[in-house]
């Protein structure tokens, strides 16, 4: 039975502002959803770092408190993303692999997206996403969300431009936190960045 995956607007949108928020940084996060039948919903992310990407005591701690998170919402972790500071890395980093492979031991059908730092201009998902080879024990990357045969689809296909628009016009990415900004001022609200998701979903 093929798996498919939806990716909302809120998630989608969200993964967008945290690499543009620090294009030159690393950035990761977790996907937020559930399962139905064959389909994977997406719902939400949660973003964790741009300082501490390594396997350190603070990604540890990050994905604690994203499952737990997920957890009180009736949602669990469905994925990984990652975004790099060179707009041409496609294929997921040592670390996400290991952080995937880790939501995978809890949910099967996890997966993971590598935004594509070359296809921001909101015409196009930019969005790779990779899922586990078993028979290669490795992540490998999968069709573009715009090919016909992929299994992972955006629910609102205006995505894309949403977030060009909410980064170049509104600078709605000022206001997003991840957890290393949390570390730095407890008052950000990493886990739902309420404000953010209040513009988005408005």
């Amino acid at each position: 039975m093929t798996i498919m995956y939806s990716i909302s607007n809120t998630a989608y949108i969200k993964l967008i502002l945290h690499a543009a928020k620090y294009p030159h940084a690393t950035v990761n996060g977790v996907l937020l959803g559930s399962k139905s039948g064959n389909e994977v919903s997406v719902i939400d992310t949660i973003p964790l770092l741009h300082h501490w990407t390594s396997l350190s005591p603070m990604m540890e701690i990050g994905l604690d408190l994203a499952r737990s998170s997920a957890e009180e919402r009736q949602l669990q972790l469905v994925g990984y993303y990652q975004a790099t500071n060179r707009p041409n890395d496609k294929v997921l980093v040592p670390v996400g692999e290991k952080v995937a492979s880790s939501i995978k031991t809890a949910f099967p059908d996890a997966f993971a997206l590598v935004i594509d730092g070359t296809s921001l201009d909101g015409s196009n998902p930019a969005l790779i996403p990779h899922v586990f080879n078993s028979s290669a024990s490795s992540w490998k990357p999968q069709s573009p969300l715009t090919s016909a045969s992929s299994p992972f689809k955006l629910r609102n296909t205006s995505s894309p431009s949403l977030a060009f628009k909410y980064i170049h016009e509104d600078g709605v990415h000022r206001q997003f936190g991840d957890f290393d900004d949390h570390l730095e001022d407890v008052t950000i609200d990493w886990l739902r960045n309420a404000p953010v998701s209040y513009v988005i979903e408005a």
